[in-house]
This record gives C-alpha cells, structure tokens and sequence, in this order.
C-alpha cells in the first residue's frame, strides 16, 4: 500500500471521525509519498501516517492518536490556509497571482502542492490548488522560450570543447543539455518537473518518456564529441517534433547550422521567435524582451549585467 493511501486511511478510520468542526484535510508537501514515488526504502525515516488539518483562525483542534498506524508513526499538522500557503510559497490565497509570483515559485514545491491528495475539503482547499495546478499560458510559453535558449548557445559548444581534446567537457556539457531537453519535455506536457531526486523518475512517466529516453542515453553514453554532436542532434529533432505536435505555433522547421563555418554541426528551428509572437500579457512581454532567463531556478542568470552584482549583494543582506 502506498504511503499516499495509507495517510487516506489514517484520516478516515482514525482522525476525520474525531472533528466535527469546518476543515480540510491533506497530504501535501515533503515527502516521496506526496509526489507518489515512494517505495520501500521510503519508509526507514519520515515515513509517518500523516495528514495536514486546514482549520478557520481560532479553532482548536486535539484529536486523539494512536502512536503507530499500519506500523507507521503518527503525527497531524494543523494550520489555516492563509498561514500554510504563506509558509511554504509566501502566497497569499487571497490575493490575485502574479507574473512575478509564477516566475519566483520554485517549480519542485508547486508539484509538491498539486500533488498529493485532498481526503475532505471545508474550506476551499482545491480551489487553491486548482489556482495552482499549471502555469497560465503566456507564462508558459516564455518559460518555454527561456528553455529553448538554454540549448542554443550550449550546442556547439559539446564540438567546440571536444575538438581540442576535453572530452570530458564535452561529456560534461552533453550532459547538462540532456538535462535541459528533458526540462523542455516537461514544459511541452505542461507538467511541474520535481527536485533532482525524482526527476529522471517523473521524466520516465511522461507520455513522451519511454519514447525519449533512449535517444537521450545516447549523448551520455557517446564516447566521442563526434557521437555526441550526433546523439544531441537526433535529441533535439525528437523534441521538435514533441513541440510540432502540440500546435501552438505553426510548424517550426529543423535545419543543419554551422555557426561561424566551423565544423560542429547543430540543430536549429526558430522556437523562440515562434513563441514569443504568441504572447500577449504585457508583463510578460516586458520580461521577455528583457532577457530570457526563465522561472525562479535560473536566478544566478537573472542579474546578468555587471552593475546587477550590487543586487546580488542586496539579497544576501537580507
């Protein structure tokens, strides 16, 4: 039995029988049960029957429990809405979102918030997590975009850095671009990608995973910058073609480039600018005339200019 259902259980046969005042009633958050990965070795720590409480302001709640259930520790959290999401997104629920606030909420703990399970809701849990649930579309899109330019300028580069004999910096950066085309992946079926832990696991369950992996394993397994310009090459048609086939733009043609003459080959199709045609929220538009830098996880190239430094600064200060 999965911990997700053993929690649902814990709030039905043992905690929701006990409250008779408003609430809602979860699994959220931390945890390899949350997300829905939890296997054996899951359960030698943290592993407890748990549940969040969502309660009004001012309502007591001291539900008797067991110590252990289905040989799990027990524990209940209580909280309001208002408090918890604060905590944990520095959202207000009952504020409006955001450009600013989708571009700054780490993707892992949305996924963390919109996964898991709602046992009993009161007070208006789902509505939140349905808020919650996906980017809006013009975010989105440049997030996508922000994507897409994370691969270009690295491509040539896997040749480039091979052909004075670094083989293992050109491994190194083959590596990083399958990390990248495998974001994109994830972006293009409009799901939150986790934390580094669970994120080739997640990639494996998404439609597009059984069909990609194998293209992707062979830039890591090249033993050449040569095999590895290929394997990247074939990678980024693949993911073309995932991209083609959700319509959002009209089809973007594949073409072969070799920047500036020289003999690394890449390839190339304009889905920035496709993209980017396509916006229509003027803040984002603001933000992606800028730069494209991308959500929360990319903030080391969000202050990109020289004179931004002080900025940095800023932010350890505080």
């Amino acid at each position: 039995m999965s911990g997700l259902e053993i929690c649902a259980r814990f709030y039905d046969e043992v905690v929701g029988p006990q409250v008779d005042a408003p609430h809602s009633a979860a699994l959220l958050g931390r945890g390899s049960e949350v997300l829905g990965f939890d296997d054996e070795m899951s359960t030698d720590h943290d592993c407890d029957a748990r549940v969040l409480f969502f309660v009004a302001e001012g309502t007591e709640l001291r539900p008797e429990l067991p110590t252990t259930f289905e040989g799990r520790p027990t524990l209940v959290e209580v909280h309001t809405l208002r408090e918890y999401f604060r905590a944990q997104l520095a959202f207000d629920v009952d504020a409006g979102l955001t450009t600013a606030d989708w571009l700054t909420f780490p993707e892992s703990i949305l996924r963390q918030h919109t996964a898991g399970g709602v046992f009993h809701d009161d007070l208006g849990l789902e509505a939140i997590r349905a808020r919650l649930a996906y980017y809006p579309d013009d975010v989105w899109r440049y997030l996508l975009i922000t994507a897409w330019w994370r691969v270009h300028p690295e491509m040539n580069l896997v040749g480039r850095v091979g052909y004075v004999g670094d083989e293992l910096g050109s491994a190194l950066i083959g590596a990083q671009l399958v990390q990248d085309l495998m974001r994109l992946c994830f972006l293009i079926e409009r799901t939150y990608a986790p934390y580094s832990k669970w994120f080739g696991t997640a990639f494996s369950r998404l439609s597009c995973g059984p069909a990609m992996a194998p293209v992707l394993r062979e830039v890591l397994r090249a033993e050449t910058w040569q095999e590895r310009e290929e394997a990247l090459m074939a990678a980024y048609r693949a993911v073309g073609d995932l991209h083609n086939r959700l319509g959002v733009t009209a089809p973007i043609e594949l073409g072969v480039e070799q920047l500036c003459g020289r003999p690394f080959k890449v390839v190339w199709g304009d889905f920035i600018g496709a993209l980017s045609a396509g916006i229509q929220d003027p803040e984002v538009r603001r933000i992606a005339d800028r730069w494209p830098v991308g959500g929360i996880e990319q903030v080391r190239n969000v202050l990109w200019k020289a004179p931004d430094r002080r900025h940095l600064v800023a932010l350890l200060d505080s």
